[in-house]
């Protein structure tokens, strides 16, 4: 699962140009190069390792889209989006993208990619100011960016989301399949938090409009959460729980197909294939086997 912490993120360097300029020259640092959404690899599967670049490659000065992640020990590493054409077509054959090899990563490359994603994400998106829409400089080694015209600042976004499975007084686990997904593709639920709303009342509204069943309020527990930077989400997990003999309605909409599972059906729909839960990057599967007790077979990415 995403989000092992391994860095020094060292927060309170991020604004002192000096030192940033002195771990951009220092030469241990390294540099991650995010292209699209992919990196290179130094190692490929089954145990990939990302590859990092010597910042001497990049000239003395740091690019303006370079930033800082944090120590690997003493050492500085930096994350670097290019999104340039040449650089989306050459050598192609040798990088991956994160729903790829996420779940087989150490916990540093994990960090890593994650951290230089969800940031790159927000530069690409953000490049002006909400205010009055002038182009926005970046500042303290690439967390922050500042608007030259109104001088206000504006920092990375995250977007706070639940993701759930409900259980019911049997012991069932409730799955649903998106409309957009293969017929055997089943997860946990799922939804973003809305303004002046807290995460525990976002899994009981999310879970009431996607598939109709009635959640006990009083049951909703947290488990853990972990980042999803597909833009920049924060996915916030838990189980919940539900009286049993509720039908589910699926909205039609997001939800396709809504079913509830025991563990004993759930394991031989999995192991035949019929059924196929998220891979191990997900926390949703993680939330699914800390129900069943144990791993599951099988699993779907994209």
């Amino acid at each position: 699962m995403l989000g092992r912490p391994a860095l020094n993120r060292v927060d309170e360097l991020r604004g002192d140009a000096d030192r940033v300029a002195a771990f951009w020259a220092d030469p241990r640092a390294r540099v991650l190069v995010l292209f699209g959404d992919s990196v290179e690899l130094a190692s490929p599967a089954p145990n990939p390792t990302l590859r990092l670049t010597p910042t001497s490659e990049f000239g003395a000065e740091r690019p303006s889209q370079a930033f800082l992640l944090g120590l690997d020990g003493e050492a500085p590493v930096f994350g670097l989006i290019d999104d340039s054409n040449s650089a989306a077509e050459a050598d192609a054959g040798n990088r991956s993208s994160l729903r790829q090899i996420g779940a087989n990563l150490n916990d540093r490359d994990s960090e890593l990619i994650t951290t230089t994603m969800a940031l790159g994400n927000w530069h690409r998106t953000h490049p002006c100011c909400p205010r009055c829409g002038a182009p926005t400089v970046v500042e303290r080694a690439g967390w922050v960016r500042r608007c030259p015209v109104d001088d206000s600042l504006h920092f990375p976004r995250t977007d706070p989301a639940v993701i759930v499975l409900v259980i019911d007084s049997f012991s069932n686990a409730l799955l649903g399949r998106r409309t957009t997904w293969d017929d055997t593709w089943f997860s946990t639920l799922a939804g973003f938090v809305e303004p002046g709303e807290s995460a525990e009342s976002a899994v009981v509204r999310e879970v009431g409009e996607e598939v109709g069943v009635e959640v006990d309020p009083a049951s909703v527990q947290f488990l853990g959460s972990q980042p999803w930077p597909f833009p920049s989400s924060i996915m916030l997990g838990f189980h919940a729980f539900a009286r049993a003999n509720q039908g589910t309605r699926p909205d039609g909409e997001e939800i396709a197909e809504a079913r509830w599972f025991s563990r004993a059906d759930l394991f031989r729909l999995c192991s035949s294939g019929e059924v196929k839960i998220p891979p191990k990057i997900s926390i949703a599967r993680h939330l699914i086997e800390a129900w069943y007790g144990e791993e599951l077979p099988g699993d779907w990415s994209r």
